[in-house]
């Protein structure tokens, strides 16, 4: 082994002090945040669980105890014990079953993993018991999914790649803790606009983005990173910073304008972490290679490849709300629910040794929502408040929500009852999934709402519903029951998936499609309305938020006329005589009320107030009123402006 740092030897000996002789400890290693242990008789570890509770507690990390190589039941053997040992009832076949012997542990994907658990975890240690594999229970998501099975295999398939990397990250943390002297961030996108969020945190001894994403303004075509008039991506190159600088990324969530350039950083020769929860890490995987698939059917040149895509996929360290983490020596994060979409996390910093505390909020939900409990408010310790403010104009208040749900549908049954046919374009990740919760929800108990009319799902929102179904211990809890109990309100029997070229839903009677593409700047939507537009049967209904310059606000705005590219690429005129109609109240944004009462439910209460991720007017308006209502210093800082904070 390579030489320790003191700290480093501390942990270990800690470690061996507090493990029993009788777990005949072999070997200790820092993966990433985490420490690994070796042991040669693990079942006596996981039949005592104080032991690891008690290492973990003193060491404050999260202990993860393994067999040494050597005590594995082949893999052959292993297999049928498996198999013998869990439930029929589970789900859980030989091809749902998959060995890692680099980290000595077995993949089991099941249909109801509370069975392969065991009340208590009883099955889980007689699997360890009988095999010395440590199981890694995993969800089959009640719905196909391409993406959730691709980013499974991308990481069993990389696992010697992983585990040098969380080697090489682990002894990098563990290193002894340096005293900082200052600290300061700087916007480098984000700030006063809606779109390519980063914010760059400096210590004398760490470096850390916040998020690091493109902007929507620029549609489908690809980027162009030479240029310097570009608004697309953030302002890496102003910030006086190397790729190699850079110790970790954290995202907040799984949407481009907060992360579709992070593989960028990894084509041009970042190799640290990119730290976020489970199921923001396979939505990042939906949304960046849907984005380049799009961006080459229109002719453009994508950012980066599939290579890059991969590679920031198995850099990635995945965490659960809740999870204290060391990212750096002296950086502890914490991710809280955040309301916004699956996964999302509000981002709670802990620097140095009661140095400062950082709240970041990425984008939130203080408000109902069908599919998430609204964002957190309780943390150990806010020096500095960092929110967003797509929202949060003194005109932004939000409609009141179950008249909003009624005024949809009534909306909706009569534009097919007149014979017209009803667009609804969505983000593939959040709004496409409440909206079908509120649609089902109408549909099925209020014969006053019920069309006779198909529903349609394109596009991505498909694929996106299908990961939700994988993690619902993110949902609330009356829709985690009930995908637990196979009734996933996206698989109801309203709806139908579109399939083929979809001649027979442009050409038949009416209907109502829900398409990915919220903004109308690409994605199915947008053929959706090239068809349907000059009908003034037809309506159209923006549900979510359209940035300034996407082709959605245009349309928002009045627009009558404009050009489309049609099926020979050839641009054509295109007469908008569809009813157009916004209803506010499904953004998985919160208004202007909703942002306050955010702030005022924060326990303990923001020290000071920064506001970000809002067109200009809204990132400085909200600053001001919170700084007056609150009685704290609050600013609205723009791109590459530096606050310093030590």
């Amino acid at each position: 082994m390579n030489s320790d740092s003191q700290e480093n030897k501390d942990i270990k000996e800690k470690i061996k002090e507090l493990m029993p002789n009788e777990a005949e400890l072999i070997e200790i290693d820092f993966e990433g945040p985490d420490v690994a242990v070796y042991v040669k008789n693990i079942s006596f570890v996981y039949n005592d669980e104080s032991i690891i509770k008690n290492i973990s507690a003193a060491i404050k990390k999260r202990l993860i105890v393994r067999s040494d190589v050597k005590e594995l039941l082949d893999e052959d053997t292993a297999l049928k014990k498996i198999l013998e040992i869990i439930p029929a009832d589970a789900g859980v076949t030989e091809e749902c079953i998959r060995f890692d012997k680099e980290f000595s542990q077995v993949y089991i994907e099941a249909m109801k993993p509370g069975l392969v658990i065991g009340k208590s975890g009883i099955t889980l240690i007689k699997i360890i018991t009988d095999t010395k594999w440590v199981p890694k229970v995993l969800r089959i998501p009640t719905m196909n999914s391409d993406v959730i099975k691709g980013v499974r295999q991308l990481i069993l398939r990389e696992n010697e790649f992983r585990k040098k990397f969380l080697t090489a990250v682990g002894k990098k943390i563990n290193q002894p803790m340096n005293k900082s002297e200052w600290l300061k961030a700087t916007a480098l996108g984000g700030f006063k606009e809606v779109g390519r969020s980063c914010l760059l945190l400096e210590t004398n001894h760490s470096k850390i983005l916040i998020d690091c994403g493109i902007s929507p303004e620029p549609g489908i075509k690809g980027l162009d990173t030479t240029s310097t008039e570009n608004k697309a991506f953030p302002y890496l190159d102003n910030a006086n910073l190397t790729i190699n600088d850079i110790d970790a990324v954290i995202m907040t969530h799984a949407h481009m304008d907060h992360m579709g350039f992070i593989p960028y950083l990894y084509k041009f020769g970042y190799t640290g972490p990119v730290y976020a929860t489970p199921p923001s890490r396979d939505l990042a995987a939906l949304l960046l290679y849907d984005y380049n698939k799009l961006v080459m059917r229109t002719g453009g040149t994508p950012l980066y490849g599939e290579k890059d895509i991969k590679s920031m996929l198995t850099h990635m360290i995945t965490r659960d709300y809740g999870e204290v983490t060391n990212i750096t020596d002296e950086i502890k994060l914490t991710y809280h629910n955040a309301g916004h979409i699956l996964g999302s996390g509000i981002v709670h910093l802990h620097i140095g040794e009661g140095l400062y505390n950082i709240v970041h909020t990425g984008d939130i939900k203080y408000g109902f929502t069908r599919l998430y409990d609204q964002a957190d408010t309780k943390y150990p310790r806010i020096d500095a408040l960092f929110i967003e403010s797509t929202y949060g104009g003194a005109k932004n208040i939000g409609h009141d929500r179950q008249s909003s749900e009624i005024e949809l549908m009534q909306n909706i049954k009569k534009t097919i009852d007149n014979g017209g046919k009803v667009l609804i374009p969505l983000f593939a990740v959040g709004r496409a999934q409440e909206l079908q919760m509120v649609m089902e929800n109408y549909i099925t108990n209020n014969k006053e709402f019920k069309i006779d009319a198909p529903i349609y799902l394109d596009g991505m929102l498909l694929e996106a519903s299908a990961i939700h179904t994988a993690y619902p211990e993110y949902l609330k809890m009356g829709l985690r029951h009930r995908i637990l109990n196979n009734n996933s309100p996206f698989e109801s029997e309203i709806f139908e998936v579109a399939k083929g070229e979809r001649t027979e839903i442009l050409d038949k009677g009416p209907a109502v499609i829900l398409a990915s593409g919220g903004m109308l700047n690409g994605g199915t939507a947008l053929e959706y309305f090239k068809a349907f537009a000059e009908d003034p049967k037809n309506l159209l209904v923006f549900v979510g938020f359209n940035s300034a310059g996407s082709f959605g606000r245009r349309v928002q705005n009045g627009l009558t006329e404009t050009a489309l590219p049609g099926t020979d690429g050839k641009m054509e005129e295109v007469k908008i005589k569809m009813q157009i109609k916004t209803i506010d109240a499904f953004s998985g944004h919160s208004d202007r009320v909703q942002l306050t009462s955010f702030v005022d439910h924060l326990r303990p209460a923001a020290r000071k107030i920064y506001t970000m991720h809002g067109e200009e007017s809204r990132c400085e308006d909200l600053a001001r009123f919170l700084g007056n209502r609150f009685k704290v210093e609050s600013r609205s800082p723009m791109d590459l402006d530096t606050i310093r904070f030590k």
